[in-house]
């Protein structure tokens, strides 16, 4: 099978091993004449950048890098960017990397010549319509990890370090122009990396497949991305030059933030208390408290998690699918609870408080009240 292709859905997707060579070519296509890549700490002085880099150098785009970006973004990275955008006199912003950096990319894009607050864009209402669309940047995505999907998303995720809560900021103009999937640029992630954002995948497709909420459309493509995830994480974890394997986590990625316009649940408005309060990865954190949240979600999800084992060639129903997903974590050496994540006991009504008001309740397909989260937060210890 050939790995290449040219996608329109939902925005301009260029797939295909050594498509990062054609980075200069979508930055002069979208009117990008200085571009200011954004990266993490950790991938700043890996080849693979010094590879986007020179291919920016060479035609005349020059090589500027912001990689002040933590794991759980905040606005003092934000800031900083900025800070850097500006001084630079940039023009457009080159999100490279996983979440982490996709997402603050595209805060530094959104905030660089705002007026408003980033808080005042949180995605509630119509609450975008207070930034002026006209002073985003351009943005090109290009993922170096295979889970988040922000490459083809509208929003960004951003921690108020002073209150710890994560906070999805919307804007329709957040999809990037172009988003660049290279399976080759994901062959030299970290195992545990590896694990976590492909578990991230699963998740957004799970979620989106058991959200109640009516989107044939999500249905669809989150029960295909369960399928890839579940065949191809292990072969990519295992074997990590496997770029078939590599290649399907990378469209799986993709297709679960597609997905996820149905909804998320309990998975995620778990994690991102977790995450922002104790700084955990957001997909190993997700793969920490699944099985649990399929327990609490069991009764209105059953009948449906039978259907999609059916379709991954799981057998027995609810219970297969949902070993299938302990097996996971085993071979993906998951943690197998939130203690060991470092989460403590004394800090869960302060969680709890934080899951109730994390956006992604919404989704999730029973109601999640303030003792019932509680509980499933101390199911997860």
């Amino acid at each position: 099978m050939t790995f290449r292709a040219n996608w329109s859905y939902p925005t301009t997707i260029k797939f295909g091993p050594g498509r990062v060579t054609e980075l200069a070519e979508h930055c002069r296509a979208v009117g990008i004449a200085r571009p200011l890549l954004v990266t993490d700490k950790a991938l700043a002085s890996l080849p693979i950048t010094a590879q986007a880099l020179d291919v920016l150098d060479a035609s005349g785009l020059g090589r500027a890098v912001f990689s002040e970006v933590d794991p759980n973004p905040h606005e003092g990275n934000m800031e900083a960017g900025i800070a850097a955008y500006k001084a630079g006199g940039h023009d457009g912003v080159i999100c490279f990397g996983g979440g982490s950096a996709l997402d603050l990319g595209k805060m530094i894009a959104l905030m660089a010549d705002q007026t408003v607050s980033v808080w005042d864009l949180e995605d509630i209402g119509d609450w975008w319509t207070r930034a002026d669309a006209g002073k985003i940047a351009p943005i090109i995505a290009v993922p170096t990890t295979a889970g988040t999907g922000s490459e083809v998303g509208r929003a960004g995720v951003l921690t108020n370090s002073a209150t710890h809560k994560k906070k999805i900021i919307f804007h329709p103009r957040l999809m990037p122009a172009v988003t660049i999937c290279d399976p080759e640029l994901t062959v030299g992630m970290p195992k545990f990396i590896t694990a976590g954002t492909g578990m991230d995948a699963f998740a957004h497709c799970l979620e989106a497949f058991c959200s109640p909420h009516y989107h044939p459309m999500s249905q669809g493509i989150a029960l295909e991305g369960l399928r890839l995830v579940n065949e191809y994480l292990p072969r990519a974890y295992a074997t990590p030059d496997d770029l078939e394997a590599r290649a399907h986590m990378m469209s799986a990625a993709a297709m679960g933030a597609v997905a996820f316009q149905k909804g998320l649940g309990a998975i995620h408005s778990l994690s991102h208390p977790v995450g922002a309060v104790y700084g955990t990865h957001h997909g190993t954190t997700n793969a920490v408290v699944m099985p649990m949240v399929l327990d609490f979600n069991r009764s209105a999800i059953e009948d449906r998690l039978a259907r999609a084992a059916d379709y991954l060639g799981i057998k027995g129903g609810f219970d297969g699918f949902r070993a299938r997903v302990i097996q996971l974590r085993s071979e993906l050496a998951i943690p197998q609870n939130l203690t060991r994540l470092g989460v403590q006991t004394e800090r869960l009504d302060e969680l709890t408080e934080m899951a109730l008001e994390d956006p992604s309740c919404g989704g999730n397909p029973v109601e999640m009240t303030r003792e019932n989260t509680r509980a499933l937060f101390e199911s997860c210890m």
